[in-house]
């Protein structure tokens, strides 16, 4: 009995020292299968700046200002220096072009030949003037309406021109002391064609300087209607439009601090 233990003790002993020197087995790996390969990414292209925009322009100007006109407005041979005023409204279409109506008056006093007197009295002073002229006080009215241009392409001044056609009133009253005074009414077309330059101020006012040929048709009771040739000189402060800046999501909802 004791041999056979023996052959069993010693056969689990080869069984334990067989198991623990056996070399552990690594996984083996698929060698059919190939690697998956990384994704590549393609770079995008950087991102292009807009085109600037052009800048904005005013959709409307208001003028107004003083004016003086060299004016020979009864076709006597003899201009009038004549002051006045001139407001204007304009509605700009493109950066350069707009639509103007335009309003204006000029007074004082025109001197007119005795030997060329119409549309006045002939021999108003009853042959006997004491003078070579006598004075007529003279007050002319205009409305006209055409095309503005402008070229805003600097940054202080910006070179205007204008194209107006229109209606026009002259009212002049001879005044003597030896008769009834004799009032002269004509009326005609006007045409005024000119330019000039405004000077930027602030965003909204800018400074006009404007020289303009101005031509009048007047038709007195008189004589037929004859063209009289004018210039007058402005001089006033533009009212412009002024574009609002657009606020962004940021700027409306501020972050908490």
């Amino acid at each position: 009995m004791r041999r056979y233990l023996g052959v069993l003790a010693g056969a689990a002993a080869l069984c334990v020292m067989s198991w623990a020197q056996a070399p552990a087995t690594a996984p083996t790996t698929d060698q059919g299968q190939a690697p998956v390969p990384a994704p590549t990414t393609i770079p995008s292209p950087p991102p292009t700046a807009p085109p600037p925009k052009a800048p904005p322009y005013p959709r409307y100007e208001i003028f107004g200002g003083g004016s003086y006109a060299e004016a020979g407005l009864f076709n006597t041979g003899h201009w009038a220096g004549l002051p006045g005023w001139d407001a204007s409204l304009g509605l700009n279409m493109t950066r350069w072009i707009g639509f103007a109506v335009e309003g204006g008056e000029f007074f004082g006093t025109s001197k007119i030949p005795v030997t060329a007197p119409e549309p006045f009295l002939i021999n108003p002073c009853g042959g006997s003037c004491p003078a070579p002229t006598f004075g007529v006080k003279t007050r002319e009215y205009n409305i006209l309406f055409g095309l503005q241009f402008a070229r805003r392409k600097y940054e202080g001044w910006t070179p205007i021109g204008e194209l107006l056609y229109g209606h026009q009133g002259t009212r002049g009253i001879e005044n003597f002391p030896s008769g009834p005074p004799d009032v002269r009414v004509g009326t005609g077309r006007a045409l005024v064609a000119g330019a000039g330059l405004d000077r930027k101020i602030s965003e909204r006012f800018a400074l006009r300087f404007k020289a303009d040929y101005f031509q009048t048709a007047s038709q007195f009771p008189t004589f037929a209607k004859k063209r009289q040739d004018n210039f007058r000189f402005s001089v006033g402060i533009v009212i412009r439009q002024v574009h609002k800046k657009k606020r962004t999501i940021e700027e409306e909802n501020p972050p908490e601090q």
